[in-house]
């Protein structure tokens, strides 16, 4: 009879312990970036400055001057080029692709800058998670985390704005002091 209790009480601690880890894990799981309520796409196209980005391996000739400039497609997509100024004090530039995937805010979308024969692979995600009224800064992310960018339609940002930037990428469960500062003023 012993051994039925003790077995029964190996059994609930054991179960106790499982539904604790498991718990752990899913409230240790962070919710995807927020993103803005509405982006009116005509407004964002242009020119926009890399002011600071969360390190990449695909920017890291990059040593400054870094731009994104988006244009409207005949299909609807959007044209995205990418330039910097590289290690070797050359113009170097990534040509790509824009689509929404989310066309009721317009604020989630997907990037890819490999095309085969027309086709464009490896879809990479965009997410505007602010945006400023005015549209003269916006901040991207990505749902995994691993990418991010402030961008700004000027080579500079008052230093409110960077506060309130920085919020923005904390509560989005971004650390901004892994973020490095794009320069701009890099002669070319």
């Amino acid at each position: 009879m012993i051994d039925i209790y003790r077995f029964f009480q190996k059994s609930l601690w054991f179960c106790f312990s499982c539904a604790i880890l498991v718990g752990g894990v899913v409230a240790g799981e962070q919710r995807p970036p927020e993103t803005v309520s509405q982006v009116d796409l005509d407004r964002y196209l242009g020119t926009w400055y890399e002011l600071e980005r969360l390190p990449n391996r695909f920017q890291d000739q990059c040593i400054g001057n870094v731009t994104a400039e988006y244009r409207r497609l005949e299909n609807g997509d959007i044209e995205v080029i990418n330039r910097c100024l590289d290690k070797d004090g050359m113009l170097d530039e990534a040509r790509g692709v824009g689509r929404v995937v989310d066309t009721a805010s317009n604020a989630k979308l997907e990037v890819s800058f490999i095309s085969l024969f027309g086709w464009h692979l490896f879809w990479g995600d965009y997410w505007i998670m602010d945006l400023s009224n005015d549209y003269t800064y916006a901040v991207i992310g990505t749902p995994n985390r691993k990418y991010a960018w402030v961008l700004s339609r000027t080579v500079s940002l008052a230093p409110e704005l960077k506060a309130q930037i920085q919020q923005v990428l904390i509560k989005n469960g971004y650390d901004p002091n892994e973020f490095v500062s794009t320069p701009q003023s890099v002669p070319l």
